[in-house]
């Protein structure tokens, strides 16, 4: 009897739960970004909150239309992706949001187009070991926060008649007795019925509701030792390299204690090992990209992330600077 109960409470949770697109596809670009959804049957602006973790109000704005309007089936509605229901931390959970791969699109430019999320996060998201993207695939980019604080209930008629379409015949079922015994002292017979009550109502709820955590993904390794360890064998120890001297420059790094490098001619994921001749010091940086043609870029022949540059003992806008990598 239980098991009946358990399955017709199950199929009435599925069948009331939104059925939200295989393969969450990022649209538009920074900071106006969102998804695209198609309305079915028996979905509303309520259920899609719970979905998309976001107000049914915003829901409607972003799509130009009116609460009382209410959703046509089959039309294709844009969902925002906001601070609130949409995260790029390294430890986020939930949907996963995919961008599509176009040709000769890099890491680094996959980085800058979705709010700079860290290259790192990218990585450990689709357990990437090196930067190389392939045309057509499909990169993790962030994760829907749904049924977060930002989603807004139903008002209490909708409630009501979403209870009444999917819990109305288990609720039937569950209570109707079987010919009843001699009567029994008020007590007790008070004492059986939340004995009874307890097993067919609350546990299968529970089992639910409850979420199965997503399994921790490996982390890539990128330290400087790595890098150097990596130039050594790209150089066979130095014996085939190519050396370039002139001014580089350096851009803001959300990869903090990583050495990342733009450069017109080595490949990407060429490892470069940068020196500054005035002290000696000297750090290997990874090639993520080309640096960008513009202006203020002439004549370089190298840009550093922050933290490199840091570790060169140089605090200059621009500095002079020696370059070896493999020719």
């Amino acid at each position: 009897m239980v098991k009946s109960i358990l399955s017709i409470v199950l199929f009435g949770f599925s069948a009331g739960a939104v059925q939200a697109q295989d393969t969450l596809q990022v649209q538009g670009t920074s900071p106006a970004l969102y998804i695209s959804h198609v309305v079915k049957k028996g979905e509303n602006f309520y259920s899609l909150s719970r979905a998309y973790g976001i107000p049914p109000k915003e829901i409607a704005a972003a799509n130009k239309v009116s609460m009382e309007q209410g959703l046509q089936l089959g039309h294709n509605l844009h969902i925002p992706l906001t601070a609130a229901n949409f995260s790029q931390k390294a430890d986020a959970t939930g949907k996963p949001v995919y961008h599509k791969v176009t040709d000769k699109e890099t890491l680094y430019r996959v980085s800058v187009n979705y709010n700079k999320v860290p290259l790192d996060n990218i990585r450990q998201w689709n357990n990437f070991s090196g930067d190389g993207l392939k045309k057509d695939s499909y990169v993790i980019i962030g994760f829907i926060k749904a049924g977060g604080a930002a989603a807004e209930a139903a008002p209490k008629v909708e409630k009501v008649k979403e209870k009444a379409a999917t819990v109305a015949e288990p609720v039937e079922t569950a209570v109707t007795p079987a010919p009843a015994p001699a009567p029994a002292p008020v007590k007790e017979t008070v004492k059986k019925e939340k004995e009874k009550a307890a097993p067919v109502v609350e546990q299968p709820v529970e089992t639910v509701a409850t979420p199965t955590p997503p399994p921790a993904r490996p982390a890539a390794a990128n330290s400087s030792a790595d890098f150097e360890q990596l130039y050594a064998e790209q150089t066979n120890n130095g014996k085939k390299t190519t050396s370039e001297k002139g001014p580089g420059t350096w851009f803001k790094s959300n990869a903090v204690g990583k050495y990342y490098a733009l450069h017109n001619t080595a490949p990407r994921g060429t490892i470069i090992k940068v020196t500054n001749p005035l002290n000696g010091k000297a750090v290997y940086a990874k090639v993520l990209d080309v640096i960008p043609q513009m202006k203020a870029n002439a004549g370089l022949i190298i840009k550093l992330s922050d933290s490199a540059m840091q570790a060169l003992g140089n605090n200059e806008t621009r500095f002079y600077c020696e370059l070896s990598y493999e020719n």
